[in-house]
């Protein structure tokens, strides 16, 4: 009989590191303030060369349709990394800074990189965090909040909380919040930061130019070199898969790279300076393309280019300096063809690139028009890895493996949930092709701004309390339908209101 359990035992083993094989290898990059049109493959008007990702389109699925949950950096992160909308959790309109916190995902929350890790992947994040995570002080209490007098009180011998180590990552290398904004200037490696904070940063060492005037006045780690960021990242993205490799070929993992680039300010390394024609901020999207086919060329050299789902995509729309200078200065519009731009409502702020190569699964230079959101990434993964997702989790997220592989004939989403800049009182939803905004406005920027106020348009009907739009007769958000189509505007405001109330998107009946 022991025999027999012993050999048990090793079928098992063996069965299981088969299985494992067999799973694709998937690496997740998540650009930072990315717009629609940046990438020559989604703009043609673009003057930024964007060689690698355009060729990661031709290799793949480009979607045209696909949408970040929020409109800023925190809530979309959120999203991703859980299914969730975030406007569903406390805080979850929340844009950390600095020492923000705590996490907004929730203890014994099922996460993505924890669906895989459940399903024999090794987890890595590498860059940008953002989420939230817990800092302490001496006395060992702990600091939520983001100034410089909150960075003074850190205790940086002691253990950070809640960062991607408690939620699903075997391996975290990056920074708390933005990485060259956000007052905390330092690396934070597991759960420590190595190398602390320590002077004030010197900011007249640093580029001057438009894009240059997002930098707080925080403290600064000597090993942190603020043109060089997303380069350290790359490092440390490439070190994991070299080591992967070496150590563990039969295993799968999932890699979460999350660039700085491009979240102003835009500080392109000295290598990538004045290479676009296109300004610093052309330079640093010309880098983040870098990026992308650096990582590419790693796949390749260990040969699992072909076994490897890459997903590429943004975490809202563009930045407003960003998308006013680069229009002005380079006829470049990071925001076309939609209206709006990051933290607003309309498209222009949620409307993102999403880019999947998948080769044997996904057809080469295919496209989408599928309703998509960055929240779906969870069950589409789960699908294609085999797992069972609980009903407490994923609540926002949609099966994209039909469309991958070219079988859907039908809309996967009944409709798409959209947070904007202040949360859950500045929510939307998209059916079809009717767009219904449950508030006035953009629901983040301020168009009587001397910035903005050149973009602002005449209001259709400046007496509705929301706005509704016929998107494929007006795909820029131009005439509010708000009272004449009353049935359209009170049957999205219904089923907006109940996915609220039920706390969920899939698994519902529309009213």
């Amino acid at each position: 009989m022991r025999s027999l359990a012993v050999l048990w035992v090793q079928i098992t083993l063996v069965c299981g590191h088969a299985l494992a094989a067999s799973k694709p290898h998937v690496l997740l990059i998540l650009a930072d303030d990315l717009g629609y049109g940046d990438l020559r493959c989604y703009n043609a008007q673009s003057k930024v060369p964007t060689p690698n990702i355009d060729l990661l389109a031709r290799e793949g699925m480009r979607f045209t349709d696909a949408h970040s949950p929020a409109t800023v950096c925190t809530p979309s992160r959120y999203s991703l990394m859980t299914g969730q909308m975030a406007f569903r959790v406390p805080n979850g309109g929340t844009v950390f800074q600095g020492a923000g916190g705590p996490s907004l995902i929730a203890p014994g929350r099922l996460t993505l990189p924890g669906l895989l890790r459940q399903q024999g992947y090794a987890t890595a994040a590498i860059g940008k965090w953002h989420v939230g995570l817990t800092f302490r002080d001496k006395t060992g209490e702990p600091i939520h909040k983001g100034g410089l007098d909150d960075i003074r009180r850190i205790d940086f011998s002691r253990r950070i909380d809640g960062g991607p180590l408690d939620h699903g990552f075997d391996h975290f290398f990056g920074t708390a919040c933005c990485p060259t904004t956000d007052w905390l200037y330092a690396f934070i490696d597991g759960d420590h930061i190595p190398v602390h904070p320590a002077l004030p940063i010197d900011k007249s060492k640093l580029p001057k130019h438009p894009y240059a005037n997002d930098c707080r006045a925080g403290l600064i780690a000597p090993d942190f070199p603020m043109e060089e960021v997303d380069l350290i990242f790359l490092k440390k993205s490439r070190e994991f898969i070299n080591e992967h490799m070496r150590t563990s070929p039969d295993k799968p993992f999932f890699l979460y790279h999350a660039t700085q680039a491009v979240h102003l300010p835009s500080f392109a390394a000295p290598e990538f300076k004045n290479k676009t024609q296109a300004g610093p901020h052309g330079d640093f999207i010309g880098e983040l393309d870098h990026i992308v086919g650096e990582l590419m060329k790693d796949l390749e050299k260990h040969g699992i280019a072909d076994k490897t789902i890459v997903l590429l995509s943004s975490d809202n729309g563009p930045e407003t300096t960003s998308v006013v200078h680069m229009r002005a200065d380079h006829d470049h519009d990071g925001a076309k063809p939609w209206r709006g731009m990051k933290r607003d409502a309309w498209d222009g702020g949620h409307r993102v690139p999403l880019i999947i190569r998948w080769p044997g699964h996904v057809k080469s230079g295919s496209t989408s028009d599928q309703l998509v959101s960055l929240t779906d990434v969870m069950a589409t993964l789960a699908a294609i890895t085999g797992a069972e997702l609980p009903h407490d989790a994923a609540e926002d997220s949609f099966n994209l493996l039909p469309v991958l592989e070219g079988k859907a004939t039908n809309p996967i989403r009944p409709y798409l949930l959209m947070q904007a800049f202040a949360g859950q009182r500045t929510l939307s939803i998209r059916r079809g092709t009717w767009k219904y905004i449950d508030h006035r406005g953009s629901g983040g920027n301020n168009y009587t701004s001397a910035e903005l106020k050149h973009y602002a348009l005449p209001e259709a009907a400046p007496d509705a309390p929301g706005q509704l739009y016929d998107l494929e007769n007006d795909p820029g958000e131009t005439t509010n339908l708000f009272f004449k189509r009353p049935e359209i505007t009170a049957e999205l405001k219904a089923l907006l209101d109940k996915s609220k109330a039920e706390g969920r998107s899939t698994n519902t009946k529309q009213p």
